[in-house]
């Protein structure tokens, strides 16, 4: 790699160094038995809802100043700032309703800087379409070298690598060093002027609405309708997880649950070699089975029994199924919508669908996620089994659904022809 590769490398490895360093116990730390005085059930649900609503206002961040005003490094290195004071605050906040809209300003902040690093990434790479796969998984990486760390801490300091981290906001407090961090590094990356500077824009073209029209393909409204009622049960993976493996006995939660990001980089390497013998209809139904295969597996699992025991192993297994849950759905989901759209409305089409999946699936999900828990709660302790369960059922439906009425009337390699029915888009005023 080149000196501007390895820069972005390393903006990469920083960017989800600092959210799986917290987001990923977050549960875990509000679930906790000595935290049930400052949280009650259900809101863990309630907390994931502010990453919705801040993918919900990302696009008009990004489509509105970052790509019209101001330089993208230096956008990107404000919010970041900003969100490491942010995260700090909400680490020291043990009061519900200030912890929630604490939680809500950060996410306003950090939502966008997902699209912005791959915007810097995309226009200083000479090839992006070849070496983009290569920047990207650095944050993969990130995440996973966050997750363990704690352990490895744990270990080299003999601590209690639960008590010390999982149960307590120290993770929080990781998260916005590494993001201050972050942020000063970004007024040192490649300069990225604002592509569309002097340029018209409207809420429509930000929001990705000009993908509407693409509703007219039947098969892509089935898969959009589907998209967002999938979204619903994954929330409760995002949300609960943590808290759940915590209470069936595991100690070093993040560290296994990078189980789940190391399966993620083997099954995007094989993504290829599945496209050819499956095709996009069952790349996706897959993905959609593999969720609900997953809580099931979450349903009857323990670590009480030990590493080699049958419950332990269904957790291992079921945070193996990331990868597939993961690049099944959301990653040939994307493509499937590139290949549909065309380049007229490519932008809008994929705007659209982070609006569905991460802003109003999310928003949905997580209020779902907090409402199935009080559900199941009895005598303040949580009913797993029959938590886990809801979630399955919900998914194996929209699984069932999905395969009875997806259809492409024309093979994967004319995907792109099929968009060509869809009118021309509008031209944006220069």
């Amino acid at each position: 790699m080149n000196s501007v590769s390895i820069r972005l490398w390393i903006m990469m490895f920083l960017q989800y160094f600092a959210w799986g360093a917290w987001f990923a116990v977050l549960g875990a730390y509000l679930g906790a038995e000595q935290n049930s005085e400052f949280f009650e059930p259900g809101f863990i649900g309630t907390a994931v809802t502010t990453m919705g609503w801040g993918a919900i206002v990302a696009p008009f961040l990004v489509g509105m100043v970052a790509d019209r005003f101001f330089s993208t490094q230096v956008v990107l290195g404000v919010l970041h700032i900003a969100g490491a004071g942010l995260l700090y605050l909400t680490s020291t906040i043990t009061d519900q309703t200030a912890f929630y809209w604490s939680l809500l300003a950060f996410f306003m902040t950090f939502m966008p800087t997902l699209a912005l690093t791959n915007s810097i990434s995309f226009h200083n790479l000479a090839q992006p379409d070849k070496t983009f796969p290569y920047i990207r998984v650095a944050g993969t990486i990130g995440w996973i070298v966050a997750g363990l760390s704690y352990g490895l801490y744990a270990r080299m300091t003999g601590l209690d690598v639960k008590e010390y981290f999982m149960e307590t906001p120290r993770p929080m407090l990781v998260g916005a060093a590494t993001q201050l961090i972050l942020g000063v590094y970004c007024f040192f990356l490649p300069h990225t002027p604002p592509p569309k500077k002097g340029m018209d824009v409207s809420v429509s073209e930000v929001l990705g609405l000009d993908a509407l029209r693409m509703f007219r393909l039947p098969g892509f409204a089935v898969f959009m309708i589907c998209s967002l009622l999938i979204c619903i049960p994954l929330q409760f993976y995002y949300g609960y997880t943590s808290t759940y493996l915590g209470k069936v006995g595991v100690d070093d939660i993040a560290g296994l649950m990078t189980i789940g990001q190391m399966s993620e980089i083997a099954f995007m390497l094989l993504m290829p070699l599945f496209f050819l013998r499956l095709g996009v209809k069952y790349m996706l139904l897959i993905g959609m089975l593999s969720w609900g295969a997953r809580y099931v597996l979450f349903a009857y699992g323990d670590a009480s029994g030990g590493a080699f025991s049958p419950a332990y192993l269904m957790l291992i297994l079921g945070l193996a199924l990331h990868g597939i849950c993961y690049d099944f759905f959301f990653v040939t989901g994307q493509i499937y919508t590139d290949q549909k759209s065309g380049p007229e409305i490519r932008g809008a089409a994929q705007g659209f669908l982070t609006l569905v999946t991460l802003g109003l699936g999310t928003l949905l999900g997580g209020y779902a996620a907090g409402w199935v828990e009080a559900q199941t709660t009895v005598a303040g302790a949580v009913s797993w089994t029959n938590f886990w369960l809801i979630p399955a059922s919900f998914a194996g439906l929209v699984a069932v659904l999905f395969f009875f009425t997806f259809y492409d009337r024309k093979a994967d390699a004319s995907l792109e022809e099929e968009a060509e029915e869809l009118p021309e888009a509008p031209q944006l005023p220069a």
